[in-house]
């Protein structure tokens, strides 16, 4: 055990450390390359703090561990919402706008959609997941094309001063300590979990997604308090979207096959009730600020999705 659990404790120390800078220079990239920062977080953060995730799903899939990637998967989006932005908005209020309703979140929930539709015949199929990346592709075209960088909106909070090349420098080093560190904790957490002799999609759907889900946590908390609000909240659906679209169909393109029927049954639908809670609470607070209450209200529905699936596995 000493070997898992310093391994834990290195990664916590490889995310803390690294999630701050990896804000600040994301916001600087979204400053000198003209993009709104809600852009840059629901692409660039969030495609950098969803790498954790791809990168487990491909292993596990290659493995012969689907239901780990699948676990994972869903797991994370649940966390996102629950863990990741109800934690956020307990620390710091997070203003909501009315275009991230507009454009963003109907592509969350057509996602979403799909995805439960994918999960209904209990099999993960080639076809299924040719399908959830067309959608993939579908929504970076979408959020590019509708992008409309705003200056008063730019400058809210403090940008750190750099010029483009050290600002994707930065990017690209936290990134990679990002992803080694939460290699680190989920190898760490996954032995433990293991000598528990707990199944593989518990595990994908606990230690695995709250351990991948550590980047979204630690990046928009950093970006809550240094008020890049879009990044913080954008990073919470565009992580949602890229688990949807880019970690579910991993299992499907490579160990297509029959599914564990609790994913269908038990965790799809606090996936899909988490997402319409996050929707109802982004069209409630479209024009105010998403506050402490519903955040503890979140973070309280995911601690008892997580007692659900514990009680269920003993």
């Amino acid at each position: 055990m000493f070997l898992p659990l310093l391994s834990v404790l290195l990664g916590f120390v490889a995310l803390l450390w690294s999630a701050d800078r990896f804000v600040g220079a994301a916001a600087a990239t979204a400053y000198r390359a003209g993009m709104s920062p809600m852009l840059v977080g629901m692409t660039i953060v969030a495609l950098g703090t969803s790498a954790p995730e791809i990168v487990v799903s491909l292993m596990a899939s290659l493995d012969g561990l689907p239901n780990l990637a699948i676990g994972n998967a869903l797991g994370s989006n649940i966390a996102n919402i629950g863990l990741v932005l109800g934690v956020t908005a307990l620390v710091v209020p997070i203003p909501v706008r009315f275009s991230m309703v507009r454009r963003e979140l109907p592509l969350l929930m057509g996602a979403t959609g799909l995805a439960g539709y994918a999960l209904t015949n209990g099999v993960l199929g080639r076809f299924d997941a040719a399908f959830l990346v067309a959608l993939l592709v579908f929504s970076l075209w979408w959020l590019f094309r509708a992008d409309t960088p705003d200056a008063s909106e730019q400058s809210q909070g403090a940008i750190p001063d750099m010029r483009l090349p050290k600002a994707l420098a930065w990017l690209a080093l936290t990134l990679l300590l990002m992803i080694i560190g939460s290699r680190a904790l989920v190898w760490g957490g996954s032995e433990i979990a293991r000598g528990l002799g707990v199944s593989e999609l518990v595990i994908g759907l606990t230690i695995v997604a709250i351990g991948t889900s550590l980047p979204e946590l630690a990046a928009c908390v950093a970006s809550a308090l240094k008020r890049h609000h879009d990044l913080a909240v954008g990073n919470v659906i565009g992580s949602n979207l890229f688990n949807l679209l880019a970690v579910l169909p991993v299992p499907g393109l490579l160990a297509p096959g029959a599914v564990d029927p609790a994913a269908a049954s038990r965790d799809y639908p606090v996936m899909l009730g988490m997402t319409l809670a996050l929707g109802c609470l982004l069209l409630w607070y479209r024009h105010g600020n998403l506050g402490r209450l519903p955040g503890a209200a979140l973070a309280l529905a995911y601690a008892a999705y997580l007692t659900w699936v514990g009680l269920g596995s003993l």
